[in-house]
């Protein structure tokens, strides 16, 4: 199923190289206040320190305007990685030009620079070749480890790798194993679990999945979306108009494999404190929202994860950042922890309600990107990884 290179299947002692990390994370107070990506990145850092290699750490973080901002520097996570590593870990005040140059060059085997974040270089995100040559040539060799950003083709993604050998780290091979392997050949039954606010961000993966998954679990603001292109009124409920006749497609292509919330949990405005009551699925009344999945919806999700081989889950189930209409997301959370499944959670709000439910220990694998985990589960080619050698 993996057919690219890693880095096992290369010679890193005493050579410099080049790794892009996914390091962004939320910074607060100028402190790291989720490691959960740097953590993640830690198996193919500690390899190829012990294996001899002296290690060029690039990321970006945030989405800086066109230059430098203080607020999205990487130093924060320099400093923060040194505690992890047990080592210190250089930072460069550069990714490219003079100040890089210098401090790879400087740098000995068995050492740890992080370069400053990629995107105070508009020409990251162009994918500018002048760029990626001058990264590159920091280094001997590049490996990509940054799943969450393997589906945009920037300089630091797929230009570098026209410039140095290219090989994968554990990391991006560990998310391609499972995302890949749940779409390509998944053990049945495979059940799909898809939630969030929008059908439009989700169309390719819906119809992508009605054509492998047994069966497509729908909840979320976009199954408002679904209830309207059926003919309910939704009163004040969150509703995409303009993708109502893709939601009649997908209901006439899904038939009973897209599956749709019985009841659901009603609040009289969007507000924590809201006055909440629970409802079999029918014409909303005015003045009310759908906030949540049901627990007749929860308890028949419950038992199709519950009959599944796979499962892979993208997007709550409602609005579980107030406590009152969390119900629906944890409920569901519960079960694909529960099951005997091999569960896949991917990316994005899907992975702060399983750690918020605290079962994200009993999960088969948590991705770490919201963006390409969806391209993923589209079908789609991720240019980061397509860029890497072949076996």
């Amino acid at each position: 199923m993996f057919n690219k290179k890693t880095i096992k299947d290369i010679d890193v002692r005493g050579k410099r190289v080049l790794v892009r990390v996914d390091y962004n994370v939320p910074i607060k107070d100028g402190k790291v206040a989720d490691d959960t990506r740097i953590r993640a990145a830690m198996p193919t850092l500690n390899y190829l320190l012990e294996q001899g290699a002296a290690v060029i750490l690039c990321s970006h973080l945030g989405r800086p305007k066109g230059g430098p901002e203080p607020k999205y520097s990487l130093r924060p996570v320099a400093e923060y990685l040194s505690g992890l590593a047990g080592k210190p870990v250089a930072f460069a005040e550069d990714c490219i030009g003079p100040v890089a140059e210098a401090a790879a060059k400087a740098l000995k085997p068995g050492s740890i620079l992080l370069l400053e974040n990629t995107r105070f270089h508009p020409e990251e995100e162009k994918n500018d070749l002048e760029m990626a040559r001058k990264l590159a040539s920091l280094a001997d060799l590049y490996v990509n480890d940054a799943f969450g950003t393997a589906h945009r083709a920037h300089s630091s993604t797929e230009g570098v790798a026209r410039y140095l050998p290219a090989v994968a780290g554990f990391l991006l091979e560990k998310e391609i194993r499972y995302l890949g392997q749940a779409v390509a050949d998944p053990k049945p039954p495979f059940v799909a679990i898809l939630g969030g606010a929008k059908i439009s961000d989700k169309i390719g993966v819906i119809k992508h999945l009605l054509t492998k998954a047994d069966q497509v679990l729908i909840g979320g603001g976009m199954a408002n979306t679904f209830f309207k292109a059926q003919g309910y009124p939704v009163a004040d409920s969150l509703v995409e108009d303009e993708a109502l006749e893709t939601a009649r497609t997908l209901l006439a292509e899904g038939g009973t494999r897209l599956r749709l919330p019985v009841d659901v949990v009603l609040a009289d405005r969007f507000d924590a404190e809201a006055e909440r009551k629970v409802v079999s699925m029918g014409p909303v009344p005015d003045g009310w929202r759908i906030l949540d999945i049901g627990p007749e919806t929860v308890a028949s999700y419950a038992k199709a994860i519950a009959d599944a081989g796979t499962v892979v889950w993208n997007g709550p189930m409602g609005v579980f950042e107030f406590p009152r209409f969390a119900e629906g997301t944890f409920g569901v959370a519960k079960a694909v922890a529960e099951s005997k499944a091999v569960s896949i959670i991917g990316g994005g709000e899907s992975v702060a309600a399983i750690q918020q439910s605290g079962l994200a220990e009993r999960i088969t694998h948590i991705s770490t990107g919201g963006g390409a985990s969806l391209e993923m589960l589209e079908g789609l080619v991720l240019p980061g990884l397509a860029a890497l050698q072949d076996k």
